[in-house]
């Protein structure tokens, strides 16, 4: 658990886009050189409340995966940066992790490096009688996404604000 005692938390949801909040951009600006010298990228950073605590939760990535061992390589620095700069004012877990197979997509460059994968869009409101489409993501420009639906030949064009969440799927019943 960690303490802090500067930087305001802002995240203002707009039409279904969450603005990064100021905190996590700053742990973003600690994090990269440190994701960097461990031989990782940071994925995404998200800062938010469950039940009455606060968790820090910086996702890696690596070339070729991510071991417990990047992990390892980044939160034990981080941790103590963080210390340092002292700019989170609650106490906070801190989880170094990847972000896992079936990952959110929320930054135009996910988006990008999810082309061609199979993936789930929750919308906010009904598109076709459907809050919920899964196909291939075939293009992404200019904040649309462009979604091939599984079993049909639709193809839908997407605002990203149109989004509640997106998400990568991955079939565990294939090799």
């Amino acid at each position: 658990e960690r303490a802090g005692r500067k930087g305001p938390l802002l995240c203002v949801v707009w039409k279904g886009v969450c603005a990064v909040s100021k905190t996590e951009d700053a742990v973003l600006k600690i994090a990269e050189p440190i994701a960097e010298a461990a031989g990782v990228s940071i994925y995404d950073v998200e800062y938010k409340k469950e039940g009455s605590n606060w968790f820090l939760r910086v996702y890696i990535e690596g070339k070729e995966g991510t071991t417990i061992d990047d992990c390892e390589k980044v939160s034990r620095p981080l941790s103590a940066a963080l210390d340092d700069a002292d700019i989170i004012d609650a106490a906070y877990y801190l989880e170094v992790s990847s972000p896992g197979i079936e990952r959110v997509l929320s930054k135009d460059g996910h988006f990008k490096g999810a082309l061609g994968e199979k993936v789930c869009v929750k919308l906010f409101a009904a598109l076709d009688g459907k809050k919920q489409l899964t196909g291939t993501l075939k293009a992404f420009e200019n904040g649309i996404l462009t979604l091939s639906e599984d079993g049909t030949e639709k193809e839908y064009n997407i605002k990203k604000s149109e989004a509640s969440l997106v998400k990568t799927l991955f079939d565990f019943g294939q090799e």
